[in-house]
């Protein structure tokens, strides 16, 4: 069953995107956090207010956090240490979860659930890379499952670094606006080119059964 899955054509895509979805979550907050600004403006009276206010606080700390959630996303978009962001992204996700479900956080706790569910699937679709972890004085068997090749890992890149620029300046500026056309564009043409290899494959496997066919014959 886990074998099906993971050669699946569709699902490699939906992990693919889900890895550039849940690295974009990351990104506006973690370079917040970097740069210094609070990252709410609620008051202190309020519990949540109170909480965060004393997180800004906390000066270094308050960075690392932002440092380590730009770090997690670029790990995930890059594609090739996707397993690793994926170690790291949970680490991140499950505290700001128990945040979020602790301080009554309106409707924000189910996206956080969502993200923390999202990062699950992630560690359950490279589990045979982790399972080592587990072993005990054995070694584990690894079956190697074909990762995801120098054209997502090139539109992670693209990505990250547009829509890190597009969190960086104001939404009215050109440049934002520039990158915004530029992460439609990578959408678009990386997609279109995988879409063209998916039935260049396909399309050679259909001509060369007749002939093996043939050949048995």
């Amino acid at each position: 069953m886990y074998e099906k899955l993971r050669t699946h054509k569709l699902n490699q895509w939906l992990i693919i995107h889900l890895r550039y979805l849940l690295g974009v979550a990351f990104l506006p907050s973690g370079l917040t956090k970097i740069v210094g600004n609070r990252f709410t403006q609620i008051s202190t009276d309020h519990p949540i207010g109170f909480f965060f206010e004393g997180l800004y606080q906390s000066g270094i700390y308050y960075n690392f956090i932002g440092v380590a959630q730009v770090l997690a996303a670029l790990l995930l978009m890059t594609q090739r240490f996707a397993t690793l962001g994926a170690v790291v992204y949970y680490s991140l996700i499950v505290n700001i979860w128990l945040i979020t479900v602790s301080l009554s956080f309106k409707g924000t706790w189910v996206i956080t659930s969502l993200m923390l569910l999202a990062c699950t699937v992630l560690l359950v679709w490279d589990y045979q890379k982790l399972k080592g972890i587990f072993a005990y004085n054995t070694a584990p068997k690894i079956t190697l499952y074909p990762d995801p090749d120098r054209l997502w890992q090139a539109a992670g890149i693209i990505y990250f670094v547009f829509i890190l620029a597009m969190s960086a300046f104001p939404a009215d500026r050109l440049f934002p606006k520039i990158s915004a056309v530029m992460v439609v564009i990578t959408f678009v043409v990386s997609n279109r080119i995988a879409y063209k290899r998916y039935k260049k494959g396909r399309k050679f496997i259909e001509d060369i059964n007749p002939t093996m066919q043939q050949t048995k014959q």
